[in-house]
């Protein structure tokens, strides 16, 4: 018997989301890992809202929406939230039953000052790697460190003379001299520099984003962005290695510790502050004209073969950051907002990678 096609809205759903969602669906691996890691963050969490009021959105749900927007590379949270209303896998990912209305995408600008001020998005790496490192996945000796260009968000028209420039003397040269950052500046972007890497690159509006990665599983343990110069690779890179020290609880330990690096951080200053953290550098050296300061009776070592050729691990992260993760040109403005961005997609490419990481023997 033929029936008719009549379609009636049901008044009741006794349908669960659990039962919707594929159980080898890939969101379910990267939801039971995000959801450990904002267990961590739950302290962070509580500081950041007061204890009487209006309830929020929980936070938990407006960093898995983030996590889906850098995962799928959505543009903006407008498409996401459009995404959300219809796209059931997404709901349960979020946390949002069939029943509620996804909120306004103005909830987002309006917690991204609360997340900035409360340094959430470096949270997020740390707890991220934690967890790695309690399964085992860190290689807790070894390291390398590199850093990428970042476009940013301004037009090179915006680029032109300060109107209020420093006088003689008061420059960020050297002996206060004058540089080119010192008298001129975007008009959209303040904290954007004028910079290229190599005489091959053009020059144009960017920021710098330094990782550091472990070498066993080459996971992110570290990030942050800076403004662009040449020493700000090396400066950066020392900070972070002092900050991987603290995470892994090795602060001036005595373990013999490693950072692999290509030839633009054999200078002196970043060999010395290497040194100085008992961490060996294992650098690419000059062909010519350029003192060796790391020194032949290191370069023989197997260690040092093998950091020099797992330095190129760090790449990887680089390309799924600037492709997937959308973070080869910024959306934001400003370097606080840039260095949130980017710190957050290091966690979420973490989150990917050990996802499909086979567990430690």
């Amino acid at each position: 018997m033929r029936r008719e096609d009549n379609t009636q809205d049901e008044l009741f759903c006794t349908i669960s989301m659990e039962s919707l969602i594929p159980s080898d669906h890939p969101l379910r691996r990267i939801r039971q890992r995000s959801d450990a890691a904002l267990r961590r963050m739950q302290p962070q969490l509580e500081a950041m809202y007061a204890k009487v009021g209006r309830p929020s959105v929980p936070p938990e749900r407006l960093l898995r929406a983030l996590l889906l927007q850098f995962l799928y590379g959505y543009g903006s949270e407008r498409r996401l939230m459009t995404e959300m209303r219809y796209n059931l896998a997404f709901r349960w990912f979020v946390g949002l039953t069939l029943s509620e209305e996804p909120w306004d995408v103005t909830v987002f600008t309006k917690n991204r000052k609360r997340f900035l001020e409360s340094d959430l998005a470096q949270q997020w790496l740390k707890a991220i790697v934690v967890e790695a490192q309690q399964e085992g996945f860190l290689d807790e000796e070894h390291f390398s460190v590199d850093g990428t260009l970042i476009q940013a968000w301004a037009s090179e028209r915006s680029y032109g003379p300060k109107s209020d420039p420093p006088g003689p003397g008061q420059g960020t040269g050297r002996r206060g001299g004058l540089l080119k950052r010192d008298l001129f500046e975007s008009k959209t972007d303040t904290d954007a520099r004028i910079f290229r890497k190599s005489f091959q690159q053009r020059w144009q509006l960017s920021y710098i984003g330094h990782l550091v990665s472990e070498n066993r599983s080459g996971l992110i343990v570290a990030s942050t962005v800076t403004t662009a110069s040449k020493t700000a690779e090396r400066t950066a890179a020392t900070q972070l290695m002092q900050r991987v020290q603290r995470l892994i609880g090795k602060p001036g330990s005595p373990a013999r510790m490693s950072v692999g690096a290509d030839k633009a951080y054999h200078e002196q200053d970043f060999v010395d502050s290497m040194r100085a953290l008992q961490i060996e550098p294992h650098i690419g050296a000059y062909r010519r004209h350029r003192v060796d300061m790391v020194g032949a009776a290191v370069r023989d070592t197997p260690e040092y073969r093998d950091s020099q050729r797992k330095r190129k691990w760090i790449e990887r992260c680089f390309s799924w950051l600037k492709a997937p993760g959308r973070e080869r040109r910024t959306r934001f403005r400003g370097l606080a907002r840039v260095d949130w961005s980017f710190t957050f997609a290091a966690g979420v490419y973490n989150l990917l990678r050990l996802t499909k990481l086979p567990r430690p023997a």
